[in-house]
C-alpha cells in the first residue's frame, strides 16, 4: 500500500508556472504583482453532503478545484494558485491518480498552479483553497448593488440540478439533455473570463452555489435592498426541455444550485456592452430582473402580471444533504 508521500511525490508534485516554490517543502513561496490585491478563498466537498460516495474521481477531481476557481470568478479575481487537503479512507492508487489528473486538469485549463495542501486517512473530505490577485480597488463584492441595477445570470442555470436527481433517480432527464445535466454537476465551468471582463461593469456578483434565488439573497442582504425577478425573462428553455415538466424547470433554475454560473448586478446602461460581452465569450448572459429599494425582499413578476413574494430556497448544509 502506498505511504501519505508517495502519494504526494507521485501525484500531487506538478509543475508551477508564476511561483517561486511550491509542492516540497514546509510552505510555498508566491510573490503578489505590484499593485495587486491578494484574494484567498476556501471549499470543502464532503462525501454524501457534496458528492455522491461512488462519483468518479476524475471528474471529482476537476470539481474540487473548479468551485474554488468560481470563488475568484465571483470577485472579478484572476486565478493564481491553490492548496489541496484531503482525507482518504485508504491509500487508493489508482483512484489518487485519476482524482489528481482532474484536479490538475482544471488547474491547468485555468492557468493556476497547484501549490501544496495535506494528506491524511479519515472520511472522503476535499479541501482547497485558491488564491488569486486583483488590482487594488477593484474586486466586485456583494454589496455594491444598487436600486435600478440590472440583474443579470450567466450560462444555463438549473441543469446540474437536474443531473442530480436524474442520478439519484427522482426524474429521468431527457436522453438528448442527460450528457449536458450531468457534465454541469461533475464539471462546471468557472467563469473566470466573464469575472474578468466585468470589473467596472458589476455593481455585486457572486457565483451560483446554493441556488438562484438564495444567493441573490446574500447580494440583497450585502447591500440592502430588494430585488423584483420577472419569469418572463428567465433562461428556462434548456432545463425545460431536458425535463419536460415546467414546474420541476423553474425549481431547478431559482433553487437548485451547483451551477456556478455568476449572478451578477449591473446598470441598466451596460445593456449593449454586456450582450457584447455574451457574444464575444459565446456565453449566454440573460437579464432576469432588477434591484428595487425594498430591503431583503425577493418579488416574482409573473407572466400574468401578478407579483408574489418569494422565498429563497436554496441549499443549507445544516437542513440537508444529499
Amino acid at each position: 500500500m502506498s505511504s501519505e508521500f508517495d502519494l504526494i511525490r507521485r501525484h500531487f508534485s506538478r509543475a508551477v508556472r508564476h511561483t517561486d516554490l511550491g509542492v516540497g517543502d514546509d510552505a510555498a513561496l508566491l510573490r503578489t504583482r505590484p499593485g495587486m490585491q491578494l484574494v484567498v478563498s476556501t471549499d470543502m466537498l464532503v462525501s454524501g453532503t457534496h458528492f455522491l460516495p461512488d462519483a468518479e474521481a476524475q471528474a471529482l477531481g476537476w470539481k474540487t478545484a473548479a468551485v474554488n476557481i468560481s470563488d475568484m470568478a465571483a470577485m472579478a479575481a484572476e486565478p493564481r494558485w491553490i492548496t489541496l487537503a484531503l482525507s482518504l479512507p485508504s491509500a487508493n492508487d489508482k483512484w489518487v491518480e485519476d482524482f489528481a489528473d482532474g484536479f490538475a486538469a482544471c488547474c491547468m485549463c485555468f492557468g493556476v498552479d497547484w501549490i501544496g495542501g495535506d494528506t491524511t486517512r479519515g472520511p472522503l473530505n476535499l479541501c482547497a483553497t485558491v488564491f488569486g490577485e486583483v488590482p487594488q480597488g477593484h474586486a466586485v463584492l456583494r454589496s455594491g448593488a444598487k436600486a435600478g441595477d440590472d440583474i443579470w445570470i450567466s450560462g444555463a442555470p438549473g441543469l446540474a440540478a437536474l443531473g442530480l436527481q436524474h442520478l439519484l433517480g427522482e426524474i429521468v432527464v431527457d436522453e438528448a439533455w442527460r450528457e449536458a445535466c450531468l457534465l454541469a454537476l461533475h464539471r462546471p465551468q468557472p467563469r473566470v473570463a466573464l469575472g474578468l471582463a466585468l470589473r467596472g461593469v458589476a455593481t455585486a456578483m457572486l457565483d451560483v452555489s446554493d441556488g438562484l434565488l438564495g444567493d441573490l439573497g446574500h447580494i440583497l442582504e450585502q447591500s440592502n435592498c430588494g430585488a423584483l425577478i420577472e419569469d418572463a425573462l428567465l433562461p428556462l428553455a434548456p432545463v425545460l426541455v431536458a425535463s419536460g415538466d415546467g414546474a420541476l424547470a423553474r425549481q431547478a433554475l431559482l433553487n437548485g444550485g451547483d451551477d456556478y454560473e455568476l449572478l451578477f448586478c449591473a446598470a441598466s446602461a451596460q445593456r449593449d456592452a454586456l450582450r457584447d460581452l455574451s457574444e464575444q465569450l459565446q456565453l449566454p448572459l440573460t437579464r432576469i430582473g432588477a434591484i428595487t429599494e425594498q430591503s431583503n425582499v425577493i418579488f416574482l413578476l409573473a407572466q400574468d402580471g401578478t407579483t408574489e413574494a418569494v422565498r429563497p430556497q436554496g441549499y443549507d448544509h445544516f437542513r440537508g444533504g444529499l
